[in-house]
């Protein structure tokens, strides 16, 4: 999308960093419906609008094993099904806390977002 300075929308430096950011709230509360494997996360994180770029592999199992150092997650090795053995996370109550913590950050920045966007709006007199 070009917003009228031959800039393009993918390629601002301003999206990725919060967004990469916000994967692991999301991971958080994908672990709070059930605990499951990395690969099932990967796939989840598309009901939060992520890409296959913003949830690559590498991404989603970084945020994991810096979690679990963290005491947010838990995992242990599933030996069942005749399959190789994969690891099985899930949430831990001091990741219930963060999760919750993550909801109430959310909620604040949600506002300050929706008043820059009516402001830009404004601003560039665009619809919305």
């Amino acid at each position: 999308m070009d917003h009228g300075s031959g800039h393009r929308h993918g390629d601002c430096k301003c999206a990725g960093a919060p967004m990469e950011r916000f994967v692991q709230p999301c991971l958080l509360l994908l672990l709070h419906r059930q605990s499951t494997h990395g690969y099932d996360l990967i796939h989840s994180l598309e009901e939060f609008g992520f890409t296959d770029n913003e949830a690559d592999p590498g991404t989603v199992y970084r945020n994991l094993r810096r979690m679990e150092e963290e005491g947010l997650v838990s995992s242990r090795w599933e030996t069942g099904g005749g399959g190789p053995a994969k690891r099985l996370y899930r949430l831990t109550p001091e990741g219930e806390e963060l999760l919750h913590a993550w909801a109430e950050s959310v909620e604040h920045n949600k506002q300050r977002l929706e008043n820059f966007l009516s402001r830009y709006r404004r601003e560039f007199n665009t619809g919305g």
